[in-house]
């Protein structure tokens, strides 16, 4: 590993923050902690933390000693002088003598000691770091270091290699009891660089920013040398059928194994989103006949059970043409691992004071032999935390095996990290916004309509996928969306395009449970003499487009079992058809059958397909230049050709929207046209 220290980079850093006040060695603290949460072998999404012992004025003015800490669950890689807040150093450092400590107790004392009240809580581990006499401290869950600490004899391993520069830590809950064994570690010996805590990750401090980072630097090279050195071939591969199903036939399959049922709802689920992952080293890892080894084998840090639980599911290799069997075999390991995670569950809560509440059952991260890993969570940002962490936990794991044996924590040390007030505490609050955990994919995506709708079903929690026919549009809007949406070029009419691109959705979120078929666009004429190419034309993008968008759409929520919603994007042409507009009304009628059809053939599978029928929406299809066609047309102005409905009111493509995702929650409404039109008597369903 080499060092990232750039003396221009950091001078930088200290002018820029001395323009808001911020001080040189604070400035500094920030640039070497984000040089460590910048590299994923090192810490992972608010793992690890980095402190400073300086001396400022609280808010009377008066001098105190205080500790700056990372805040608890922060990201290094982001960290910014707040997110160090500021603790006074003397009433932590009389809490060394205390046998125990109550964790609310510690949390209260963080919190009275802040110098800004409105700071986030210190990390879990401030008393370790207040503790320890030197002024500037790093900790990390450094792969390489864990490869050597995660052993049967592990402390042996590291005292050999460091040879008294790092002292070795037993295990120990971060806290009172981490803080006191760290204290007694560096007493003994004081001339020490850090620290390795077995089971859970290395500590180095210096007395400046600079030393403590590149002894971190130092100490994990050290590590990652020893490691070079073990054997080159780690795991013997396993057969494997010969032809493996693709990962868009797979992940829909154990999206919905894991989907978890609303019994107070029906037709509700808890769904996850997937992230799926495949380099050569996963490759490597869950292709090995030694993999069932591993199904029991725990983290490689205890911070990460909280993100991916203390064990993968691991499933058998899906073979193509065979998915019937698969998924079977998938809805059986997914029932058994549930099974033994409420038994291992029951087990520690009988032991415990106080009874904790059970978390959901359902794996975080998933295995497969022939095609990789997936990480699980409810929405994009906490499945890619998942697959991350999972990834750094396969990398740990084929370094500790190339040179002994991995080995976790029990499963005792493993439910109490897992079940912690604090650590849960790092997650925040769960999303409680009425699509999370859902995916939704809009055609014409990128338009007036289609914009509206991303963004009312992101707004709602749903992950977005912007499908369009300007790629470049796609991406834009997307990008406009935020988060994880996805942004993608297709044209509708040509079905390869569209069953591509429902694949790609599926592999970027692992599965699909909304579909807003828009694309569409408006072709005028008189219908017995307008040419039947144009007809044609018409047909291809505004009937046959929702056929092979809805197909693509059912193929995928048949998979996973757990239903789905169709909704199309119809038009009052439909009912109510306008002069010299037979182009577009035709094939509009057509598709206000194709949603019944729907509806009949698919309401055994939970797959509802409803229709939002709007009028006169500004913008898309109806450019300034067809306003004026239409209003010529109907004999009236463009005022009253844009509001001339029963309200009197323009409707706006935010009030479609609206529409569709009235729908998208409806559980229970199928075969459904809405009309969003301000009322048009004459284009009212009978």
């Amino acid at each position: 590993m080499r060092s990232l220290w750039s003396e221009a980079d950091a001078e930088r850093l200290i002018e820029e923050y001395a323009v808001i006040g911020v001080g040189r060695e604070l400035a500094l603290r920030v640039y070497t902690s984000r040089l460590l949460g910048g590299d994923p072998r090192l810490v992972l999404h608010g793992g690890g933390n980095s402190s400073l012992k300086t001396v400022t004025r609280d808010l009377l003015g008066d001098p105190v000693e205080v500790l700056c800490i990372k805040g608890s669950g922060g990201d290094l890689a982001t960290v910014e002088p707040g997110g160090l807040p500021a603790v006074r150093l003397a009433p932590l450092r009389r809490l060394r003598a205390r046998p125990v400590l109550a964790d609310a107790d510690m949390v209260r004392i963080l919190r009275a000691n802040l110098l800004d009240p409105g700071a986030p809580n210190p990390s879990v581990e401030t008393l370790m770091h207040a503790f320890l006499p030197p002024r500037y401290i790093d900790h990390t869950h450094s792969t390489a270091v864990l490869a050597l600490a995660d052993q049967p004899d592990g402390a042996g391993r590291c005292a050999d290699l460091y040879e008294g520069r790092l002292a070795v830590v037993r295990y120990a809950r971060p806290g009172l009891a981490l803080a006191q064994a760290a204290a007694e570690a560096f007493e003994a010996a004081p001339a020490v660089e850090g620290l390795i805590l077995l089971q859970h990750g290395i500590v180095t401090f210096g007395d400046s920013a600079r030393e403590a980072y590149e002894r971190m630097i130092a100490a994990v090279t050290a590590a990652e040398e020893v490691i070079s050195r073990g054997r080159a071939t780690v795991f013997r591969a396993a057969a494997l059928p010969p032809d493996i199903a693709a990962v868009a036939a797979v992940a829909p399959i154990l999206r919905g194994a894991c989907a978890i049922p609303d019994l107070a709802v029906a037709g509700a689920y808890r769904r996850f989103i997937l992230d799926f992952r495949a380099g050569p080293a996963i490759r490597n890892f869950v292709n090995g006949i030694e993999l069932g080894r591993f199904a029991e084998a725990g983290v490689a840090t205890p911070d990460h059970t909280i993100r991916t639980k203390n064990y993968p599911l691991i499933l058998p290799a899906p073979e193509a043409g065979r998915l019937s069997e698969f998924a079977a075999a998938a809805r059986v390991a997914v029932g058994r691992y549930a099974d033994e995670y409420r038994a291992y569950f029951a087990r520690h809560n009988a032991r415990q004071a106080q009874p904790k509440r059970e978390l959901d059952p359902m794996p975080r991260v998933i295995l497969v032999p022939g095609l990789g890993l997936f990480g699980l969570g409810p929405t994009a940002r906490d499945a890619a935390v998942a697959a991350d962490i999972a990834e750094s936990w396969v990398a740990t794991v084929t370094d500790a095996e190339r040179v002994g044996r991995f080995q976790s924590l029990d499963e005792t040390e493993l439910f109490e990290m897992e079940y912690w007030s604090l650590e849960q505490a790092k997650l925040g609050r769960a999303e409680d916004r009425p699509l999370v955990g859902q995916v939704a994919l809009i055609t014409g995506g990128a338009g007036t309509i289609g914009l509206a709708t991303a963004r009312a079903m992101s707004a709602a929690g749903a992950e977005i996928a912007v499908v369009d026919l300007d790629a470049a549009a796609a991406k834009t809007a997307a990008a406009g969306l935020g988060g994880a949406a996805l942004g993608l070029g297709c044209d509708v009419t040509d079905p390869d395009q569209v069953a591509a691109a429902f694949d790609r959705v599926v592999e970027r979120f692992g599965g699909l449970d909304i579909v807003v078929s828009n694309a569409g666009a408006a072709w005028q004429g008189r219908i017995g003499e307008v040419d039947n190419a144009v007809l044609r034309r018409s047909f291809e993008l505004n009937f046959w487009a929702h056929q092979s968008v809805a197909r693509n759409a059912v193929r995928i929520m048949r998979a996973q079992g757990t239903g789905g919603c169709l909704l199309f994007n119809a038009s009052k042409q439909a009912v109510n058809p306008g002069p010299d507009f037979g182009p577009y009304g035709l094939p509009k009628a057509a598709t206000l059958f194709l949603v019944r059809q729907y509806a009949l053939d698919y309401g055994r599978d939970g797959i509802r397909a409803n229709a939002v029928n709007a009028d006169r929406i500004r913008g898309g299809l109806l450019t300034p230049a067809m306003i004026t066609a239409r209003a010529k047309a109907r004999g009236v102005n463009e005022h009253d050709y844009m509001a001339g409905n029963l309200l009197g009111r323009e409707v706006a493509a935010e009030d479609v929207a609206q529409a569709f995702l009235h729908h998208a929650l409806a559980l229970k409404t199928t075969a459904d046209v809405t009309t969003v039109d301000g009322g048009n008597i004459a284009a009212i369903l009978r």
